[in-house]
């Protein structure tokens, strides 16, 4: 089944080009187009897409407060932010709201194509540049929340996977590393991911540096 898109912009013209680009593929459809941030949440409810392109800066109700209203449903409908704006606030509030990407409006087609199919498999999508500044936001004294209740749920091994998660490994990566098959690292992610409360790897690094558990490097 084609991966349903719902495309959120206030520029009539900029939702049009996003959604030719996707519909141009066998594997996605763009199941409808939002101008502002109430009507995505209303759209999402009657639609049920896969994800949403959201953009951030729009009248009425923004990007960054449809996000969260649209990620505390559930695991559906996952939200790849896409903005013209790379201030750091905007990289980590959107992200914070429950975002599983995050791209400029500038990447290109097969960029914004592989993150949609990224994300609705179940998978996390960063820019290159944004996760150098998400890690400069920590580096610049971000607080970390140090020991917690949440780490106690996690076995030795999770809190390893975790650790190598929030290093941007792969899970074929960490299986090389640890020395284990992929299948077992699939495993302790997702074991991980569900006593952590995370909705992909995104949030996951985010809780690993929130916890103390990775530092920046430099």
């Amino acid at each position: 089944m084609a991966v349903r898109v719902l495309v959120v912009d206030d520029q009539a013209v900029v939702r049009a080009g996003f959604a030719a680009i996707v519909d141009a593929e066998n594997d996605l459809s763009v199941v409808g187009q939002a101008g502002d941030g109430a009507e995505a949440v209303e759209l999402a409810a009657e639609l049920d897409p896969d994800v949403v392109l959201m953009d951030i800066r729009m009248p009425g109700l923004d990007g960054l407060s449809a996000t969260r209203l649209l990620t505390g449903l559930g695991e559906r409908p996952r939200v790849l932010v896409l903005t013209t704006f790379d201030l750091d606030e905007y990289v980590y509030e959107a992200l914070r709201s429950g975002a599983s990407g995050f791209l400029l409006k500038d990447a290109r087609a097969d960029d914004l194509l592989t993150a949609i199919r990224v994300i609705a498999a179940g998978e996390g999508m960063l820019a290159p540049a944004v996760t150098g500044r998400l890690i400069q936001a920590f580096a610049k004294g971000a607080p970390a929340v140090g020991t917690s209740a949440v780490l106690d749920k996690l076995t030795p091994r999770e809190l390893e996977v975790l650790t190598l998660i929030a290093a941007g490994l792969s899970n074929a990566e960490i299986g090389e590393k640890l020395g284990v098959a992929v299948g077992t690292v699939k495993t302790h992610v997702n074991a991980l991911l569900a006593k952590i409360g995370a909705r992909d790897r995104v949030q996951a690094t985010i809780m690993a540096y929130d916890l103390g558990l990775v530092r920046p490097r430099g």
